[in-house]
């Protein structure tokens, strides 16, 4: 079961690290590393931990402008297609049970154009 979720992991962090944009503050690299850790919740697990929610954290700190915010959005929706068993009720509440606030949900139906950031 590790080394499935070690794969998943290098398969996410290599499909957006290859279409990250290089002149954003975020990078989608970024964005998969913050949230490696909550992948076990993001899949239906217990938690989220104490190293998720810290993810979760610099994340919501490191896209602090509109441009870096629409790449995380972009870059989260991206990775949630390709989470398996993605519990999208997990990955909604997310960013709240890690007393964090974003203007979109973590979720692959996140239109993220359409979000004022």
């Amino acid at each position: 079961m590790a080394s499935l979720r070690v794969a998943i992991v290098a398969a996410i962090m290599c499909m957006v690290v290859v279409s990250a944009p290089m002149a954003e503050a975020v990078t989608c690299g970024q964005v998969v590393g913050f949230l490696t850790p909550c992948i076990t919740y993001l899949q239906g697990g217990p938690g989220p931990s104490a190293a998720c929610c810290g993810g979760v954290k610099k994340l919501n700190g490191a896209a602090n402008t509109g441009p870096a915010r629409k790449t995380a959005c972009n870059c989260l929706k991206r990775a949630a297609g390709n989470i398996a068993r993605l519990n999208n009720n997990q990955a909604a509440a997310l960013p709240g049970k890690c007393g964090v606030n974003i203007p979109y949900k973590f979720s692959t139906s996140t239109n993220c154009n359409s979000i004022r950031f």
